[in-house]
């Protein structure tokens, strides 16, 4: 098992603190979110770490020395997706994929290793109690999901608060299987819609990894998830980062 970061962006929002290095180096309890995702991965036997980065990537490289790297040049022009499928040629067996602006805990990992599905995503169940004071990140733009029987159903922005079973976290577990069917649908939709519009993505390049997952369970790819009830935080706005500063080290 190997870990793949996905973290080419800028942070925007948190400007000024992002103006030299990426929104990983965010410092959270005295540590970079980085720094909290690798020890999680850590106390799971998760050494093996892909960092995808584009911003300020050298600032990265120098700071992580053992990671290997994938470098998306294009990093303003494209998204998530797009970011994550430049570290292609390192899913060639299991891998567990994040982002790089969230805080977990290593039970979050530990759940995601041990799930038996070739897909998996982990589903915070208690999202809603995190949205209390994210006035600046509304549930509009939570990647909610919907599940019956053990699979995700859908994930969608738009799934009615109601209606969710919970919030995806941005982690996610491949088998060496599903990595394959990952890779397979990735191509496959590439070529019918680069330079195209896709699904909500305004084209292929801007789409979200939240567009390929339900267009893949729409073409009855069998996706699970596990669930945490917490033990999780996004960190996009600088309110955000307020509340992590205030919550996270007592987590």
């Amino acid at each position: 098992m190997k870990a793949i970061i996905i973290g080419a962006g800028r942070g925007a929002r948190l400007m000024p603190m992002t103006e030299d290095v990426p929104k990983c180096f965010a410092d959270v309890g005295g540590r970079r979110i980085l720094d909290w995702a690798v020890d999680a991965f850590a106390a799971n036997g998760i050494d093996d770490i892909v960092f995808i980065g584009g911003y300020r990537i050298d600032v990265v490289r120098a700071a992580y020395p053992s990671f290997r790297y994938c470098h998306n040049r294009d990093w303003e022009r494209n998204n998530i997706l797009a970011s994550l499928m430049h570290a292609e040629a390192e899913m060639d067996g299991p891998f567990i994929c994040c982002y790089s602006d969230i805080l977990f805990t290593p039970d979050v990992i530990a759940g995601a290793a041990a799930d038996p599905s070739d897909i998996s995503l982990v589903v915070d169940t208690d999202w809603r109690t995190r949205y209390v004071a994210r006035t600046q990140h509304p549930t509009d733009d939570a990647e909610k999901v919907t599940v019956l029987n053990g699979v995700v159903t859908r994930v969608h922005r738009e799934i009615a608060d109601n209606d969710a079973h919970g919030e995806y976290i941005g982690v996610a577990k491949f088998s060496a299987e599903g990595a394959a069917h990952l890779r397979a649908h990735y191509h496959t939709r590439r070529e019918q819609h680069t330079g195209k519009p896709y699904r909500e993505a305004t084209v292929f390049e801007k789409a979200y990894l939240i567009h390929m997952f339900q267009d893949m369970i729409e073409a009855g790819a069998q996706v699970g998830h596990v669930d945490t009830h917490g033990g999780d935080m996004e960190i996009d706005t600088q309110q955000d980062y307020d509340l992590a500063r205030r919550h996270w080290k007592a987590m």
